[in-house]
């Protein structure tokens, strides 16, 4: 039944806002054809405001956190860090894969995730 997906959003208060750390911040490109969607590889990413589209009260998204892949963790994160992101406690490691937790400007959980085994 289902074949992909097409994209994933987080709802933000302020767009315009988002797109500024999605865009200059993460470093995510921009959709040449619509302001709030960027890529970070193939997979499309979207920004929406659930008070102006018809999707009731805003509220962030939480423990749902959108993983965005890097190579080094560590070296993300203090690139990151230098450039004003707070991060939620130390980058923790699972035994298989690097994570390091952080927000959006609107509350939006997010994370820094590398895999560097397969699991047993």
């Amino acid at each position: 039944m289902i074949s992909g997906l097409d994209f994933v959003a987080v709802p933000s208060r302020d767009p315009d806002r988002a797109r500024e750390f999605y865009v200059e911040t993460l470093g995510l490109r921009p959709d040449g054809k619509a302001r709030y969607e960027f890529w970070a590889g193939d997979t499309c990413f979207a920004i929406w405001d659930p008070e102006r589209m018809g999707g009731g009260e805003f509220a962030p998204q939480r423990n749902a956190h959108i993983a965005f892949h890097v190579d080094d963790v560590e070296a993300t994160r203090a690139e990151l860090e230098a450039k004003g992101v707070e991060f939620l406690g130390e980058t923790f490691d699972t035994g298989v894969c690097h994570m390091a937790l952080f927000r959006d400007p609107d509350g939006n959980d997010l994370m820094l995730h590398s895999r560097y085994k397969a699991r047993e």
